[in-house]
């Protein structure tokens, strides 16, 4: 944000584009190894066949785990199309770099990261044979406990523009083509393939758009339409979004694809702009009959395979293609932990309890499941497997060294014990080929390690369940070995209901968090009554050459408490303590509440009770409400930290590196408080989601309505101070030039996120936040250095959209610099004419 602009853009190309954030939209270039093809000759020697075949997707015949396929034509040199999931790295059967969760970019305010993010992901694509990557995400959060906020780039579009420009401008600089998503107005995860957006025409344009702009400015090869209907027509076939805003307005020049079935016609949808339909052809497979008809003109397929075509041209995959890299996991690895420890966010230190001094690490107590099995990254389409990730339990203990003493205790018991026989009354029966004759009585459901079933067989168990004292149970469907299942191939069902599946990609209540011993973790907390008899029935069925692992547990009330009490009586006494804090984002549901889950807010509590120099380490994707904040000394939020995030998040409790991360996302005090609490905004009333909040998204709800965050936007600590002053504010290239000076007047170095607010004239013209983002830039001082900095406050920055068109809010204006959107600690006004 504090970059000169680029030489080769005019200031009229600046000003059309989004903010310092229109630099980063500057295209970047393709590495091209292969000679340019005539596309419209191409074009004309295709079939109609072959053309409406380019256009849907189908079964991969040599599938690498990726998330879609399109065949290609090889009489022509038209190569097949392999397009995987990766906004935190490419996810496909062979494992990746799992890079931090992309709010934990967004946290860095940096889009140079941005983009070496997206040029990890790029070559890794490549690597592993991936044409496309269907990311980044960057629908802005507007609601909290969305299940996908951890995918994508914060709440304020300024922000979110600048990063996917820088992250595309990565992943393309590598040759694989980018799908920005969900394009629009895709922000929770309830309903989402049918909800019916309500949204006024400049709530879009100035929160929910550009990004999306952003990223076609950056040259983005393709954009995928999101399940939800805008204002009763699905963003899937809808001809102002697809085809007035994207084509005509921003000239986007690549093709759009549906989201996974969120197309719901044929000819409509191609008309309107949509030009691949995904993952198969449920619609797109009788476009060559509806052209045959004459209820579809050719012409229509044409444009979208010429799209197509364009764009695979551009990155060289036509006329023989181009060689693919090598992959490059120590890089990866290097990348990831530097975005680990850039996004880090230190939102409390009372009495500077972090970093750790060599006393503390003498008797200090780690609580909660999370410091001894990591949680990597968030849930759904996101997840990527890496080929190994520590724990940061693990990596404490490592860099403490000699001489320290680090003891653990869970806190909250997620893995739980096997249900005991005493509760069970249940008949085994194997099913497929191996057919194992009649039902056999089991006594438990406990095959694991050297006791695990054969590869490739398949089980079932039924019977009843009966609690022996009534209360809230956590029971546990656990497991390894299952055949690859949509919805998953290890599951519970309690009382008819299933609450519980292994390896489902959505849904399944299928934990982040392995057990000790490895297995995926799934099921639900349910109330049972002492002596009452539950049916339940466990299935599985295992892949070939892999031991197939079952294990039917719980968590039993008692055994609740009892961790509770453990995690307190270890902490009393000792030199310090932390706790390890959680949430799991997941694609396909949203969170059921902003409270941590798991009880973990009780025991929290009770460990700060018990040690006065308590500090919290937060692996959430996401706000969480803190009952338990006045409580605490320090709290980091390290997010879902990636593959090496558990060596990122020690060194920073250690001292090694400082956080520098500010909050992409405002964490409100009470749930109440939200701009999406009142259930016509979310989750909608009657299939209707109401954005009538409008352009009060974000901080600029609270500081619209004078509600106090507990942490607001923009907000980080660190391990120094600093000290702004010298603020100069002069017009240039139709915005502002913003200059100022930082100086750290602390005794260890620094980075510091200045960040510059823009208020609204006297009597706006029309409802305007009092501040909103319009610069910001990432400086890192040594011990007391002072420096000059100048963020440039973007022309689109002083706009507002009115009548079709942008229109300049003129009058006096406030600029404010400040080190979050509250703690503003310098201003100016200027006139603006």
């Amino acid at each position: 944000m504090a970059e000169a602009l680029n030489p080769s853009l005019t200031r009229r190309d600046a000003a059309r584009l989004l903010g310092a954030a229109a630099v980063a939209a500057a295209v970047a270039p393709v590495r091209r190894t292969a000679r340019r093809v005539d596309v419209d000759a191409l074009l004309r020697q295709l079939t109609l066949e072959e053309k409406v075949s380019l256009l849907h997707g189908a079964t991969d015949p040599a599938s690498k785990g990726q998330a879609g396929y399109v065949p290609g034509v090889p009489r022509l040199g038209i190569p097949e199309l392999r397009l995987a999931d990766g906004p935190a790295g490419v996810r496909v059967t062979a494992s990746a770099t799992a890079l931090p969760a992309p709010v934990a970019l967004a946290s860095t305010f940096a889009p140079d990261l941005a983009r070496r993010f997206g040029a990890v992901i790029g070559r890794e694509g490549r690597a592993l044979g991936m044409d496309v990557l269907l990311s980044p995400m960057t629908n802005i959060v507007r609601v909290p406990q969305a299940g996908r906020n951890f995918e994508t780039l914060g709440e304020d579009p300024l922000l979110a523009a600048a990063l996917v420009a820088g992250e595309i401008r990565g992943i393309q600089g590598e040759g694989l083509i980018a799908t920005v998503k969900h394009y629009a107005a895709n922000n929770f995860e309830n309903a989402r393939q049918t909800i019916d957006v309500k949204v006024d025409e400049r709530t879009l344009r100035e929160i929910y758009l550009p990004a999306f702009e952003a990223a076609v400015q950056a040259g983005a090869g393709a954009v995928m339409a999101a399940y939800n209907h805008v204002n009763g027509v699905y963003a899937a076939e809808h001809p102002h979004l697809l085809t007035g805003i994207l084509r005509d307005e921003w000239h986007f020049g690549g093709w759009v694809m549906s989201d996974w079935y969120a197309t719901h016609s044929g000819a409509p949808a191609l008309t309107a702009g949509m030009d691949m339909e995904m993952p198969f052809g449920v619609n797109y497979g009788g476009l060559a009959a509806a052209v045959s008809s004459g209820q579809l003109a050719e012409s229509v397929v044409d444009t979208a395979v010429r799209r197509v075509l364009v764009q695979l041209d551009r990155f060289g995959l036509l006329g023989g293609g181009r060689p693919r890299p090598s992959p490059d996991p120590a890089g990866g690895a290097r990348t990831a932990k530097e975005i680990a420890l850039a996004g880090a966010v230190l939102l409390r230190n009372e009495r500077d309890l972090l970093p750790l001094r060599r006393a503390d690490l003498a008797d200090l107590v780690v609580i909660g499941p999370t410091a001894a099995s990591p949680l990597v990254g968030g849930g759904g389409s996101a997840r990527v497997i890496p080929a190994s990730a520590q724990s940061p339990l693990a990596a404490l203990r490592r860099q403490a060294g000699p001489g320290s003493r680090i003891r653990w205790a869970t806190g909250v018991d997620l893995e739980g014990v096997p249900v005991p026989d005493s509760a069970l009354v249940l008949q085994r029966t194997q099913q497929g080929a191996q057919q194992g004759g009649a039902p056999q009585a089991a006594a438990q459901v406990d095959h694991t390690g050297a006791d695990a079933l054969p590869a490739g067989s398949s089980w079932t168990w039924t019977g009843t369940l009966t609690a022996p004292e009534t209360g809230d149970y956590d029971l546990r469907i656990q497991g390894a070995g299952g055949v690859p299942s949509f919805n998953g191939s290890i599951s519970l069902t309690l009382d008819g209901v299933r609450i519980g599946s292994v390896g489902a990609l959505i849904g399944g209540n299928s934990s982040l968090i392995a057990t000790s011993g490895g297995l995926t973790n799934a099921g639900a907390t349910v109330r049972l009554e002492a002596g009452v008899a539950k049916p339940v029935t466990v299935a599985a069925t295992g892949v070939a050459g892999t031991p197939l692992q079952v294990r039917l547990a719980w968590v039993t009330p008692r055994r609740r408490q009892e961790a509770l009490r453990e995690a307190a009586a270890l902490a009393k006494g000792a030199r310090a303590a932390l706790v390890f804090a959680f949430n799991e984002g997941t694609e396909g549901a949203d969170r059921p509440a902003l409270a941590l889950p798991n009880g973990q807010d009780p025991v929290i509590g009770a460990v700060a009770a018990a040690n006065a120099r308590t500090a919290v380490v937060l692996n959430t994707g996401d706000p969480v409400l803190m009952p338990w904040v006045g409580g605490v000394c320090s709290i980091l939020q390290m997010w879902y930290p990636g593959q090496e995030g558990a060596d990122a998040t020690a060194t920073l409790l250690l001292g090694g590196a400082v956080p520098g991360g500010k909050l992409p996302v405002t964490f409100p005090r009470r749930a109440e408080d939200v701009p999406t609490a009142q259930p016509e905004r979310y989750p909608g009333v009657g299939g209707v989601a109401d954005y009538s909040e409008g352009v009060l998204v974000g901080y600029r709800h609270y500081d619209a309505h004078g509600i106090e965050p507990l942490f607001p936007f923009g907000h980080g600590l660190s391990y120094t101070r600093f000290q702004y002053g010298g603020l100069s504010v002069r017009a240039a290239g139709g915005g502002l030039s913003v200059s100022f000076t930082v100086a750290n007047t602390g005794r260890r170095a620094g980075i510091e996120v200045p960040q510059v607010y823009l208020g609204p004239p006297p009597g706006p013209p029309v409802p305007m936040p009092p501040r909103a983002l319009a610069g910001f830039a990432r400086v890192r001082l040594s011990p007391g250095e002072r420096r000059l900095v100048t963020v440039t406050v973007p022309p689109r920055a002083l706009h507002y959209w009115s009548d079709g068109r942008w229109t300049l809010a003129r009058g006096r204006r406030t600029v404010h610099v400040g080190s979050s959107s509250r703690d503003l600690r310098l201003r100016q006004e200027v006139t603006v004419r």
